[in-house]
């Protein structure tokens, strides 16, 4: 396994960024660090109360497994031992209050300043995205029972408005055993990143772009209505991606080998899987199961980590970047499919 690069110098933090978050040195060095750092003895504290929560309660476990074996005749350890792994959840739970607050905070300290002299509006735990519906309406999110969203960006790069949130999607299930009693548990139908890049003139049809399932692709065609089956240009693609659409011309005009390329290569960087996108309307929305974004990382580290400084620009500009390539190539006038192809 490669060794992760260890980060030295607010250089090595802000190495192959975008130009335009330049700025960030200087903003780091005068307001954002020695606001991270007055936060350091907090850190440290809230850590050590982590740890000795942590410690109390496998002994607290401990001590409950053994005592409710010795004292109850039967099943006693069994009932001890559920007693003792809640007792423990409930006590580390409580010792890691603390540092989950000051994680927050931390992370709003990196994130408002980036957000800021990019003119865009952030919100930690924001309400249901509207456009969390069409999503689902396209196919590329499934139904969900319960859901719960974090942060939401929103705001306006190359003149191209765009929304981005991430999501966690949970399905209620309930299921009956052989003497009737039954058992509801939340599973989870999704979770990762979704963004929505308007822009300015709509698309003449629907185009839907899915990873290929290989045997199990005849379920997603059930679903595609009067969407057709696109064959791509490129092999390599078409093995790797079932396409469907109502506009086979606008379909292969959108779906260049360049663009599928940074679909792939946005799984990476959003070190996530199965992308999924849909040109609607006058959208393009995408899906990406994955690990969350926009994190601060491990709090065992110091406030001022560089590294954990790095995480979040990196994050970042992913996302910007990606919303620069789309709103490159899906100018109005490219948009405009040629007569000659029509």
């Amino acid at each position: 396994m490669a060794k992760k690069q260890e980060i030295l110098s607010l250089s090595d933090a802000m190495a192959g960024l975008p130009k335009d978050f330049a700025f960030f040195a200087d903003h780091f060095r005068s307001s954002v660090q020695p606001k991270l750092a007055a936060r350091e003895n907090d850190r440290v504290k809230a850590v050590a109360r982590q740890r000795n929560f942590g410690i109390g309660g496998v002994l607290a476990a401990i001590v409950i497994f053994a005592a409710c074996g010795m004292l109850v005749p039967e099943d006693g350890f069994i009932f001890g031992g559920f007693i003792g792994v809640f007792t423990a959840i409930g006590l580390i739970a409580w010792g890691s209050m603390q540092l989950n607050k000051l994680a927050k905070e931390t992370k709003l300290m990196l994130v408002e300043p980036v957000t800021s002299e990019f003119g865009m509006a952030y919100q930690l735990n924001p309400a249901q995205p509207s456009a969390i519906n069409t999503f689902r309406s396209l196919g590329l999110v499934p139904s969900w029972d319960r859901s719960k969203y974090e942060d939401r960006l929103a705001g306006s790069r190359n003149d191209t408005p765009f929304e981005f949130f991430e999501a966690h999607l949970e399905e209620k299930r309930t299921t009956t055993d052989g003497k009737g009693r039954t058992r509801t548990t939340w599973v989870t139908v999704f979770r990762g990143q979704c963004l929505v890049v308007n822009f300015h003139k709509e698309f003449n049809g629907v185009t839907k772009v899915f990873r290929d399932k290989g045997m199990f692709n005849f379920l997603g065609k059930l679903g595609q209505g009067k969407a057709q089956k696109v064959k791509l240009e490129d092999p390599v693609f078409e093995k790797a991606f079932e396409v469907y659409s109502t506009d086979q011309i606008e379909a292969r005009f959108l779906l260049t080998p360049d663009f599928m390329e940074r679909l792939v290569g946005l799984e990476r960087t959003f070190k996530g899987k199965q992308v999924r996108c849909a040109f609607a309307g006058g959208q393009m929305l995408l899906a990406c199961e994955g690990a969350n974004l926009l994190e601060v990382g491990s709090m065992y580290r110091r406030m001022d980590d560089l590294g954990r400084v790095r995480e979040m620009l990196v994050d970042f500009a992913a996302i910007f970047l990606l919303i620069d390539a789309m709103s490159q190539r899906l100018t109005p006038d490219a948009l405009r499919v040629p007569p000659s192809e029509v």
